[in-house]
């Protein structure tokens, strides 16, 4: 049997402090979306979509075309070469277990990051699979050890995602492959968001409706700089690969035909 799970990643739900360092600054969200057969980048302005021409990270100018956002499919915003996870990155999370002295790693894969509005389909041995939802770090320019003063600069902004994970497995298995990695298994997005205070966002899970997560990213045991600085000492990092954060609190299984909002 195929499990279905609805995985909506909403981005508005991604919400600054409201302090007024933040309120000053620009805040944007970038889409990557297709019309037709052509699959473009572009600023979301409310229901519309403001199409961009060329690479995001390097500089890409206005078409002056603009899209009603019921005329586009919106994709994954990013389609990353590597998708890296912090793991047990809040407090709320560790339950009696100590905080680590440095960032848990593992990595998802390419086939596991899915669009908003798609559904997840566990492998159908799956039994006990479950939401993270986490704010989601999106790499702007090229990494490699980079000191945590400077790690910042290396950020494009922020996005949503679900680390769909299989809590059996990560019990049994010697490895995070299938419990973390399997298709589909990263439903991500659909906006990155810049002109934030990365460092200070609500982010909030719900499952049918109904709120199951919710804690500021300040609650983080590692920041995003602290993060990057980290990750790169060991991997080069990319404009484009990202990095799920962690997730806050506990937990619940999903079961077909749920829905599951970032």
């Amino acid at each position: 049997m195929r499990h279905f799970t609805r995985a909506l990643a909403i981005a508005g739900i991604l919400m600054a402090a409201t302090t007024t360092t933040a309120m000053a600054q620009t805040v944007t969200k970038y889409v990557r979306f297709t019309r037709g057969t052509a699959t473009s980048f572009g600023i979301l302005d409310g229901n519309s979509v403001r199409e961009l021409r060329g690479d995001l990270f390097a500089n890409p100018q206005p078409t002056g075309r603009s899209f009603a956002l019921s005329e586009v499919r919106l994709l994954a915003p990013v389609e990353p070469r590597k998708v890296i996870a912090v793991g047990l990155n809040y407090k709320s999370h560790l339950g009696e277990r100590p905080a680590a002295a440095y960032p848990g790693l593992f990595t998802k894969y390419q086939t596991s990051i899915i669009p908003t509005e798609t559904d997840i389909v566990l492998p159908s041995d799956s039994k006990n699979a479950h939401y993270d939802g986490e704010r989601v770090i999106v790499i702007g320019k090229r990494a490699h050890n980079v000191p945590i003063t400077e790690a910042k600069s290396y950020v494009f902004g922020v996005t949503v995602g679900n680390d769909v994970s299989e809590r059996d497995w990560q019990r049994a298995d010697l490895q995070w492959f299938r419990a973390k990695a399997s298709d589909t298994c990263g439903p991500l997005g659909p906006s990155i968001v810049t002109g934030l205070n990365y460092d200070d966002l609500l982010l909030q899970t719900r499952l049918n409706g109904a709120v199951v997560q919710s804690q500021r990213t300040k609650d983080l045991i590692f920041s995003v700089a602290e993060q990057v600085s980290y990750i790169s000492r060991y991997v080069t990092l990319e404009p484009g690969d990202i990095i799920y954060s962690g997730t806050p609190g506990t937990t619940r299984q999903i079961k077909p035909g749920d829905v599951v909002e970032v």
